[in-house]
């Protein structure tokens, strides 16, 4: 009589423990990379009704100034003094063809603190300058009549 072994019961659910497990680690890991991946300081935005796109203002080698609700002046994701923005801007759009930057403002900022960012970088010899805004959530096309827009290049 020949030996024949015993398969022990089989187990019809699968174990989805490691997969879990493996799933959160890598929840974890995108949770922690995806602010670094920002290409700029992020602000509220003021919204507007009429917004026009600017789609360069995506691109990597795009110049970014943003002001944060307190004053704050960021060049990319780097703080910077208002005082040395003019210089910092002279020096990446030396050797650019396309001398446009862009200016995205909190939409609690203090108006004159814009103001004096915007003249700067005129000051370092930009040609176009971008403001950044979103489009408003407004439900009324009513209340979007009445309303002024803005946004644009200046």
């Amino acid at each position: 009589m020949a030996y024949k072994p015993q398969a022990g019961a089989q187990v019809s659910a699968p174990n989805v423990v490691p997969m879990a497990d493996i799933m959160l680690v890598l929840l974890i890991i995108f949770m922690v990379v995806t602010p670094m991946l920002q290409k700029t300081h992020q602000v509220d935005l003021a919204p507007v009704n009429n917004p026009r796109e600017m789609k360069d203002a995506d691109r990597d080698d795009a110049i970014i100034v943003a002001v944060s609700r307190d004053g704050t002046l960021y060049l990319g994701n780097t703080k910077i003094a208002k005082e040395n923005i003019t210089n910092e801007i002279k020096d990446q759009i030396a050797n650019k063809l396309d001398k446009t930057v862009y200016v995205k403002s909190d939409a609690r900022a203090k108006y004159g603190d814009v103001v004096a960012v915007v003249d700067e970088i005129r000051s370092a010899g930009v040609d176009q300058l971008g403001l950044l805004t979103e489009k408003s959530k407004s439900t009324s096309p009513r209340a979007q009549e009445n309303k002024p827009a803005a946004g644009g290049q200046l």
